[in-house]
């Protein structure tokens, strides 16, 4: 087992690999939020597919709630790189000044009507839970199935202080990451085999990149999801981890990168698979 060090204490297991047999009759798949650097979960199933290992649950925060969503949609790997490529977080349209973000989560409905139009949850053809964070409440939301798809993957993508609060019927959601940013534990015991794909690892800084509020903002997000949620690598019986992300930003947009980003997920997964005793 390989520890990682944090504030120099050691923290949490890191790789965590255990006799397990991948072709059991039910294998869940969860895949934890971080924003752009979420394009490494793409890379990580493409590897996956190529193994013929296919989830028959899966359950994704933020990030990981898009790539899971469009997976179980159908989508291949390269469709759902393609995708996050098409979008402009920071496009001047996104922007708002009437709503506590820098960003309108409405405004990205209709990148995602293309694809889902108004299907639900329980349309998938794998099903996956999806988890937000009730913000008046303070409670843990996991959607069920009659909820919209686009619904549910905005609520859980709406990053505090940079993404709009999104609504639902009535109630404010914002991104699952507060409460549950790896929800290794909504799966556990549901299925024979549990795999686990952590994005989030801390990015490597000096001082002077904490410069905006968006870089406070997402380094202290990350700070916090890395110490509240490591332990849950425990759970998982497979777990990934794509370490080389931590170079990349959270809200990566350099296409070049993102390429990138989907390669480091697939290269971590081939070399996780090699050190699995099967």
């Amino acid at each position: 087992m390989t520890y990682v060090t944090f504030n120099s204490t050691k923290r949490v297991i890191l790789s965590q690999i255990k006799k397990m047999d991948l072709k059991t009759k039910s294998i869940g798949l969860v895949l934890s939020g971080g924003g752009s650097k979420g394009i490494a979960h793409a890379g990580v199933i493409k590897f996956l597919e190529e193994k013929n290992i296919r989830p028959s649950q899966m359950a994704g925060t933020s990030a990981g709630s898009i790539v899971g969503a469009m997976y179980a949609w159908g989508k291949t790997p390269e469709e759902i790189l393609e995708f996050f490529k098409s979008i402009y977080l920071f496009h001047w349209k996104h922007l708002t000044f009437k709503k506590a973000g820098l960003i309108d989560s409405e405004s990205f409905k209709s990148y995602f009507h293309s694809i889902f139009k108004d299907a639900t949850l329980g349309d998938l053809k794998i099903p996956i839970q999806i988890t937000a964070t009730d913000m008046v409440r303070g409670k843990l939301k996991i959607f069920g199935p009659e909820t919209k798809i686009i619904d549910a993957i905005l609520a859980s993508s709406a990053f505090p202080g940079i993404l709009s609060p999104y609504e639902i019927k009535g109630k404010i959601y914002s991104d699952g990451g507060i409460l549950n940013h790896f929800p290794t534990d909504i799966l556990q015991g549901q299925c024979d085999t549990l795999i686990g794909v952590y994005v989030s690892p801390i990015q490597k800084i000096e001082a002077k990149d904490l410069s905006s509020i968006k870089a406070v903002t997402t380094r202290a997000f990350d700070i916090l999801s890395a110490n509240s949620n490591l332990h849950k690598f425990n759970i998982c019986d497979w777990v990934i981890e794509p370490k080389d992300l931590c170079l990349y930003s959270t809200f990566e947009t350099n296409k070049v990168k993102m390429n990138a980003v989907f390669n480091i997920g697939y290269e971590a997964a081939k070399k996780s698979y090699e050190k699995l005793n099967l």
